[in-house]
């Protein structure tokens, strides 16, 4: 009789955590380990909340990926008795002169069954008039998406990995001799040592650090700054009740999640932000950025300006040069599997990804294309003549 095959996973947010538990629940034997905890506040899945949506512009894999998290939230949902995924709608908003992402996504919605609705400006107008559409063209509104509850999330995940026989760990990888083939066990911050069959890096931002020579180029950890404001007292409009989770596309591209029980109106500019430590980065966030913010905010929706601030958070991105995942074995390690590049939109796909991964690692798989690492130019080494 085959044994069954020992995996360690290190990382437990969105990719490592459904990842783990994917794997436990075909079989194997898994070790999830984690440095500071699932959906802690350094990580890229911590803080409250995040964005799921389908609309990703065409030819892409990230729609149909999405179709697929859907269903598996919404069967998760149902075996835990809980819910995480508030389907208050999501509506992207076109405000840029060339709406061709917005366009290309439609058919690639219809294919993966994502159901949408192509809104007018006066549609919109009649439907949300708490926000101010003057230079929005069009829009598409997903019902069956909305946000999703981040870090209880992860944790939920890691408790049913415990539940169900796998071993959790809060412990970190030491990232010395991790790239001298072949990696035969992982050296751990207690000083234990931990040897299994297969090794999953699913530990984002952390990436690079630990695989300096094949990923140190490629992901890049950026700081970006969140925002909460608090709506006059007794404003339902700006609540998860009355206006749903928005992206709005023009020549920058802000997003926002409505109030509830949460911390207040979350909005966020999506540029990428400059280079920030994970470990060792203050987590302060920048007053430049709050004042574009605010000015937005005024334009957007009017009876929000001058709202207070009332919560600040400053998470990361772990960005690759695509803003494409990397999903790839290691080029020198048959055993080690690299996972990571969420690039600030990863977080909704973990169910589907996980999934993926377990089905990839126990049938002997291999990636798609798109997301492995050969897909980038390789930089010669430095002569050491």
């Amino acid at each position: 009789m085959k044994s069954k095959p020992q995996i360690a996973v290190v990382g437990a947010g969105a990719f490592g955590g459904w990842t783990a538990l994917h794997l436990l629940e075909r079989g194997a034997r898994v070790t999830l380990l984690d440095a500071w905890g699932p959906g802690n506040s350094r990580a890229s899945s911590g803080g409250e909340t995040r964005i799921m949506r389908g609309t990703y512009g065409p030819a892409q894999p990230y729609t149909k990926l999405a179709a697929r998290s859907l269903k598996l939230w919404a069967e998760y949902e149902r075996r835990w008795k809980r819910r995480f995924l508030h389907r208050t709608g999501v509506l992207w908003m076109v405000s840029s002169r060339d709406d061709a992402y917005e366009r290309g996504s439609l058919d690639v919605l219809r294919q993966a069954r994502i159901k949408f609705q192509e809104l007018s400006t006066p549609e919109m107008k009649k439907r949300w008039p708490q926000i101010n559409f003057s230079d929005v063209r069009w829009g598409i509104f997903e019902p069956a998406c909305g946000y999703i509850d981040a870090r209880v999330s992860c944790q939920a995940v890691v408790d049913a990995f415990v539940a169900g026989g796998g071993k959790y760990r809060q412990l970190a990888v030491s990232p010395d001799d991790l790239e001298n083939a072949p990696l035969h066990n992982l050296t751990l911050s207690d000083g234990s040592r931990l040897k299994t069959d297969h090794y999953i890096f699913a530990c984002g931002p952390w990436l690079g650090n630990l695989f300096p020579e094949t990923l140190g180029r490629l992901i890049r950890p950026t700081k970006q700054d969140i925002f909460f404001f608090g709506a006059p007292a007794g404003e339902s409009r700006f609540t998860d009740a009355h206006l749903p989770v928005w992206g709005d596309h023009g020549e920058r591209f802000f997003y926002g999640i409505p109030g509830s029980d949460r911390p207040g109106f979350k909005v966020a500019d999506d540029t990428r932000g400059r280079a920030f430590d994970p470990t060792s980065g203050e987590r302060v966030a920048s007053q430049a950025t709050l004042k574009r913010v605010r000015e937005y905010i005024a334009f957007r929706f009017p009876a929000m300006k001058g709202a207070p601030l009332i919560e600040t958070r400053v998470c990361q991105y772990e960005q690759t040069p695509d803003s494409n995942f990397i999903v790839d074995r290691h080029p020198r390690m048959k055993n080690v599997w690299l996972l990571g590049g969420g690039s600030g939109h990863g977080f909704k796909h973990g169910p589907a990804l996980g999934e993926m991964m377990a089905e990839m690692i126990l049938k002997d798989g291999e990636a798609d294309a798109q997301w492995r690492l050969s897909r980038f130019p390789m930089r010669p080494k430095k002569s050491t003549a």
